[in-house]
Formats: structure tokens, sequence, C-alpha cells
């Protein structure tokens, strides 16, 4: 990065710095708003021992799912695992450490990170097997488990427009996850559709001011379709 120039040419120097045993936050739900070259840009460098935070681990052969092929993943944190055949046989395996997490509170846990605020109490997974060890509080007659915030070496994040400054406007449903990652890693990585020079952006249409972001690389995005619905007839 040269100045406020934040974009890069190539996908191994946009993830330059990854090592094993880092964590990684990932914007998208399902196969929607994923960055798939940068996802791809993992494989590739073969980086081990992963701990990955987002909301699924995408399927099998595509998105997040990848990684699982040669164990790259160590721990997954997600709030839906249920599309990828390989990552139930890993988890029941033991080969993967899983934590799963009320999808709401994932959210918040980003937010919270990127945020600088620690922790959080949430009334979600009271009674349950998500409060298990943690510290619960009863405010105002109701009770509460607190969550600790997450942050991430990178966040790896997928947007629809970006300047060279790393302002970033999302599109549609890429709204999911990618806001909050963006903002919770020590370095953000956006991959993006269009990139336009400073001040071609409505500034009140901004998502993620470019403060948050390190890194932005200009992507081919494959738009899977995750499970085809079609109406019976």
């Amino acid at each position: 990065m040269a100045g406020f120039n934040k974009v890069l040419e190539s996908y191994e120097a946009a993830m330059a710095g990854l090592e094993d045993g880092m964590t990684v936050i990932a914007g998208g739900f399902g196969l929607c708003g994923i960055p798939e070259g940068l996802i791809a840009q993992i494989k590739t460098m073969g980086t081990r021992e992963l701990t990955v935070v987002s909301n699924n681990c995408g399927v099998d052969g595509f998105g997040l799912g990848i990684l699982l092929e040669d164990k790259q993943i160590k721990k997954m944190v997600a709030s839906y695992v249920g599309e990828n055949a390989l990552f139930e046989k890993q988890l029941l395996n033991g080969e993967l450490e899983v934590e799963l997490t009320p999808q709401g509170t994932l959210a918040e846990k980003m937010r919270a990170g990127g945020a600088g605020i620690p922790a959080f109490f949430t009334a979600t997974g009271y009674g349950t097997p998500v409060a298990e060890g943690k510290e619960t509080r009863e405010i105002d007659g109701r009770h509460y488990v607190l969550e600790p915030a997450i942050t991430g070496d990178f966040a790896i994040v997928r947007a629809w427009k970006a300047d060279r400054y790393g302002n970033l406007v999302f599109r549609h449903t890429a709204m999911n996850f990618n806001p909050m990652a963006a903002t919770a890693g020590k370095i953000t990585v956006a991959e993006v559709e269009e990139i336009v020079e400073p001040g071609e952006l409505e500034p009140s249409q901004i998502h993620t001011p470019g403060i948050y972001v390190q890194r932005v690389i200009k992507g081919n995005f494959e738009k899977r379709i995750e499970r085809r619905m079609v109406r019976q007839g």
C-alpha cells in the first residue's frame, strides 16, 4: 500500500502475512457475498491450523469448504453448518473443533470486536449448552450470558464497490456479515466487483469507512447458487 492507495494487483499481495495458527474472520452468508478469490488464495498458500470465524463453512468444494479438503482449518466458529458433508465428517471424527454460536450473537461478537467492546451480555443461549462455562447475570429480572467479542488477525470480505481509499459499499444480501467482519480484523482485505476513484462514492452510501480496510483487490466471482429451488408445476 502506497499512501492512501490500498488497491493491490495480486491475491498473493492481498493475503501476504497470513501465517499458520492465525484467526481469519470471513464475511458472507452461505455462498452469498463471500470473498471467493481470497479464500482460494488461502488454499493455494496452504496455511494451516487456522481458526476461521464465519456464519457457515461453505459447501463441499466451494467457499470456505475448500479449506477443509487439506485440513487447513483447526477450529470453526459458526452458526450454521448444515450444507457441508466434509465438515460433518471431520467434526464427528474429532478432526475439527467447532464452536457453534447463535447467529445474532456471532454478528454482535464481530461488531463488538470492531468497536473495541471486549464483551457483552445477551439473553440468547441462557439455560442451554451455549452458556456452559460462561458468566451469567440477572439484570432487571432476566438472565443473560456474557459473550466475548471476536477479533481476527485477518478479516476477508466481499463488497460491491470500493474506492482506492478502501471505502466500501455492499449490495443487497452481501450486507449480511460483511460490514461487521470488515471492522474486526487487524488486517482487513476487501475483494470487490468494482473499484472507483475517490469522490465517486456517495458519502452517505458508504457502509464501511476506509479506515477499517487495509487492502482492496478487484475479484472475478462465480456467484454460484447454493441450493437451486424450482417451483413444481
